[in-house]
């Protein structure tokens, strides 16, 4: 159906930056909702940022005002810029998207797919 494929998680220090891009690929006609959720050690998976269709993207409390999520409708990719990061963002990053594709038959169907995870260190 639809892969998705992330990239640019790493180190950072407290305070700097990093961004993460998510790549979907496959037989795409549209995705509805992309979501970034984060997973720390010995915690669970949580949203951190959600965007439905780019009409209003949802923040978690402790990312607003540092986190930006953004999407490339035409790449189907979407991206988490994230500044002033600190140690509690230290985490699995992952992304996950809803949408419809092309069946090989004929018709749409939809997917919900999840991404391979990237991970996030931040050193005081």
């Amino acid at each position: 159906q639809v892969q998705l494929v992330e990239s640019g998680g790493g180190l950072a220090q407290a305070g700097g930056s990093l961004r993460l891009s998510c790549a979907a690929s496959g037989r795409i006609f549209g995705v509805q909702y992309w979501g970034w959720y984060r997973q720390a050690p010995g915690e669970q998976r949580e949203l951190v940022a959600g965007d439905t269709s780019g009409v209003k993207t949802y923040y978690t409390d402790s990312v607003k005002g540092r986190f930006t999520s953004s999407r490339d409708n035409d790449k189907y990719t979407v991206y988490l810029q994230m500044n002033s990061l600190n140690p509690e963002d230290t985490g699995v990053y992952y992304c996950y998207a809803e949408g419809t594709y092309h069946r090989y038959t004929s018709g749409l169907g939809t997917f919900a797919s999840w991404g391979q995870g990237t991970q996030v260190t931040v050193t005081s």
